[in-house]
């Protein structure tokens, strides 16, 4: 147990004057390539670890995490502007966000995300700062079958929930999960479906696809749908009123519920390493949905959407450092980077972490718990330069998307073959929308796919080929049930809407 005069001495070290620059300062980038459609904070977080070896440990791992919280905020910025998901995860935000937008409310719809990423981001950081280690415990217990059937279960939430069609999102995710077969097989290393292509052989980018089929898809879609006349992105009434422009206390209490849920949610999965804030805001938009009382006011504009997903993607955040500090695994790719920036300065997370670097862990709590309000802040004024930059003639603001998402795939991957693959899966992601075939699943089943598949093959060797030794894991048999249980109703559910 860590003594309160170390917690008090890192708690000190916070908040001081230069941590604070350099939170600020992260939270300011971050935000800034988050709305980058195709940048993104893990890649500003990469060229920024070397810079951070020459300063002292605390404020160069409090820069990057705020490049990282700052990036989730700024990724819901295009994705509810110009429907261009900054950040793969920030597409559920675009799916009421964006529609918000329309309606002559730009500003109401990014401060909704705005004030639900910081609530969400709060909330997991108290759970990381108060049951850290037993949260990360219960989460190593979660083996490869209770991965396999967590995953089993937000594969059917997800495919019932988001697209129009249940028949046609298992269908999508089906040709996801295809998608991720591409590349060198987890389990024996042999290369599937590389067509000749070494570049290939890791896989097809999570960028290029995501960055391809849900921005460049939609801004093709939208140059080509434009009128004649420069005609601004997002049309602002003139006589928009002050109610337009801003998130009423009443609407934000009256959210509450579905951000405590989406915090929640963001918390447990960012304690599991490997499912990713992309999956839970589309699990946390799905369970709001199916719990609301009017359903079909989703897609169009409903603030408890926003809330559900930003609430949830930016949980993650916080919970993905439980198994980093803890044991020493990192929970998602920005938590790689920063234990990458721990060893560079010579500590070792894992479980002694605590008890030899105690004074250190708080003080990085401490800074966690400042970003949160520089994001508040900072985002206040970014949303209204972004809501003013937004009002720019759509030809300029989407050919502009265009070139930013060339250049951030380009820099991605490592090349033109990434930009070429982007292109293909805007094409993709084009022909799908045109069929009512939802790409948003596509890209979580793709996402997911590698994890599940890993998952898949461990849970034959462990269960040898007998379906009956799942009696041995009733957490996984639970969700297994509850998965064809939710299967079935909504099955049920859309051919009643048929009838």
């Amino acid at each position: 147990m860590v003594d309160l005069s170390v917690i008090l001495a890192g708690f000190a070290d916070a908040f001081t004057p230069i941590n604070l620059m350099f939170v600020v300062c992260g939270v300011m980038l971050g935000q800034f390539v988050g709305a980058m459609p195709g940048i993104g904070p893990v890649m500003a977080m990469a060229i920024a670890i070397p810079f951070t070896f020459v300063i002292d440990p605390l404020p160069a791992i409090a820069f990057l995490v705020g490049i990282n919280k700052g990036g989730l905020v700024g990724g819901a910025v295009p994705a509810i502007l110009i429907n261009t998901p900054g950040t793969p995860d920030a597409a559920a935000t675009a799916m009421d966000g964006h529609p918000l937008a329309q309606q002559g409310k730009p500003e109401k719809a990014t401060k909704m995300a705005l004030y639900s990423s910081v609530t969400g981001d709060t909330f997991s950081d108290i759970v990381l700062v108060t049951i850290s280690a037993p949260l990360a415990l219960v989460a190593l217990k979660m083996g490869p079958v209770e991965i396999l059937a967590l995953m089993v279960f937000a594969f059917s939430v997800i495919a019932g929930l988001v697209g129009k069609s249940i028949s046609k999102g298992i269908i999508a995710a089906a040709l996801g999960m295809l998608a991720a077969t591409v590349g060198l097989d987890p389990e024996h290393a042999t290369p599937r479906y590389y067509f000749g292509y070494f570049e290939l052989f890791d896989g097809l980018s999570l960028a290029a696809v995501a960055i391809g089929m849900l921005a460049v898809a939609e801004i093709l879609r939208r140059l080509a749908s434009s009128k004649k006349g420069a005609s601004a992105t997002i049309a602002q009434p003139k006589d928009m009123t002050a109610a337009d422009r801003r998130v009423s206390f009443a609407e934000y209490w009256a959210c509450r519920f579905t951000m405590l849920r989406g915090a929640a949610i963001g918390t447990i999965l960012g304690a599991l390493p490997g499912v990713g804030s992309t999956a839970a805001a589309f699990m946390s938009y799905a369970a709001t949905k199916k719990s609301s009382k009017d359903p079909d006011s989703f897609g169009k504009g409903n603030l408890q959407g926003i809330a559900a997903a930003e609430s949830a993607n930016s949980a993650v955040m916080g919970a993905n450092l439980i198994p980093l500090l803890t044991l020493g695994i990192p929970g998602s790719v920005g938590a790689a980077l920063i234990i990458s920036a721990f060893v560079i300065h010579g500590i070792q997370p894992g479980p002694l972490l605590f008890e030899e670097q105690g004074r250190l862990v708080y003080g990085l709590f401490g800074a966690m718990i400042m970003a949160n309000f520089a994001n508040l802040f900072v985002g206040q004024l970014g949303l209204r330069l972004w809501s003013f930059v937004i009002r720019a003639p759509e030809s300029v603001i989407f050919s502009t998307a265009i070139l930013l998402c060339i250049a951030g795939v380009y820099l991605a991957t490592g090349g033109v073959f990434g930009v070429i693959i982007m292109l293909m899966a805007a094409a993709l992601g084009y022909v799908m929308t045109s069929f009512g075939f939802s790409p948003v699943i596509f890209i979580i089943a793709f996402f997911l796919g590698g994890r599940f598949e890993i998952a898949l093959s461990q849970s034959l060797v462990l269960l040898d080929g007998n379906v009956l030794a799942l009696i041995n894991y009733p957490i996984a048999l639970a969700l297994f049930a509850i998965a064809l249980i939710t299967m079935v109703w909504m099955i049920w559910a859309d051919r009643q809407k048929e009838l």
